[in-house]
């Protein structure tokens, strides 16, 4: 004997309400975000896995249809070492950034401009035409100068490495402004005269946090292959959920090397006016909107030191 209509109908209302309660517990949220600009610093496995790409994409674009301000940042770290191990290219890294020789530079500007960027931009537009590619080239974004890492309180000459000197955020308002997502690729024009080579690889979590605060974001998120900060690494895998200013700064000596970019840029983003900065694990599909809209968010989040707790969610 078949159900009726009127248990059907029960049925139905029974297994969507989860749906209904995932979307009220999101409202707050939604209220407070909306119209906020969010920067989002793509990388790691997110980069090279297709499932977390795809997953990327859509949070991204969520993002948007909710009203807020997504700017995606980008590196490419992994398809850099693979294109430098095809051409027979040492890939080096001295204090947590990659070293950049001429050859390397121009191996870093064709991977970062005319493949990750392409990819990333066509995985969001097949939701709409919605993004739109830059370099820090482009409309003079981001300028730089040549950075050098300090190793044992000693400077190291690490190649054509760019430090943030200036952001030109006329290009980036005018797309958000549009309605549109840019999507922009760490290299950056050089600001020193004289400098033939033109050009610099910045990295993307500097880039990103030196943008989040150009723009007056609300939030930076970085996007890592851990879970977020850990308290005491490799003694424990305890993550801190959030931690000030301050606190970070005292941790900075002790990071491991990989991580030393990735919160030296909360770090610059929240003492230069974004309200927050998120490290999350990129490994976790829907990370982004876990972090964004739900009560228990993941990751490390880093404050200015003088936001209450309540005042920071």
């Amino acid at each position: 004997m078949s159900d009726s209509p009127a248990a059907t109908g029960a049925t139905r209302k029974h297994t969507a309400l989860p749906k209904a309660r995932t979307l009220i517990e999101a409202l707050p949220w939604l209220t407070r975000h909306h119209g906020k600009t969010v920067v989002v610093k793509f990388g790691g496995n997110a980069m090279v896995d297709e499932e977390l790409k795809n997953a990327f994409a859509q949070d991204v674009v969520f993002l948007r249809h909710a009203g807020l301000h997504p700017v995606v940042v980008h590196g490419g770290g992994p398809q850099i070492s693979a294109q430098l191990d095809r051409l027979g290219l040492e890939s080096e890294f001295t204090a947590g950034l990659r070293v950049t020789t001429p050859e390397a530079m121009d191996v870093v500007r064709m991977v970062l401009a005319g493949k990750v960027q392409r990819e990333l931009v066509g995985l969001l537009n097949r939701h709409g035409p919605l993004a739109v590619g830059l370099t820090g080239e482009d409309a003079q974004l981001m300028s730089a100068t040549k950075h050098y890492a300090v190793i044992d309180g000693e400077q190291v000459d690490i190649g054509r490495v760019g430090e943030v000197t200036a952001i030109d955020t006329g290009a980036v308002q005018a797309l958000l402004d549009d309605g549109r997502i840019p999507v922009i690729s760490s290299i950056a024009r050089s600001s020193d005269e004289g400098d033939a080579s033109g050009v610099f690889n910045v990295n993307a979590d500097t880039a990103a946090a030196a943008l989040a605060a150009a723009l007056g974001a609300e939030t930076l998120m970085v996007l890592t292959d851990v879970e977020g900060l850990y308290e005491d690494w490799p003694h424990s895998d305890e993550v801190i959920s959030r931690l000030t200013a301050t606190e970070l700064e005292k941790l900075l000596p002790d990071l491991a090397s990989g991580m030393v970019p990735k919160m030296e840029g909360c770090l610059h983003a929240v003492r230069n006016g974004v309200r927050n900065a998120r490290v999350i694990d990129g490994r976790v599909q829907h990370s982004i909107l876990l972090e964004i809209f739900t009560d228990e968010g993941i990751g490390t989040m880093v404050v200015p030191d003088t936001d209450t707790i309540e005042g920071t969610v």
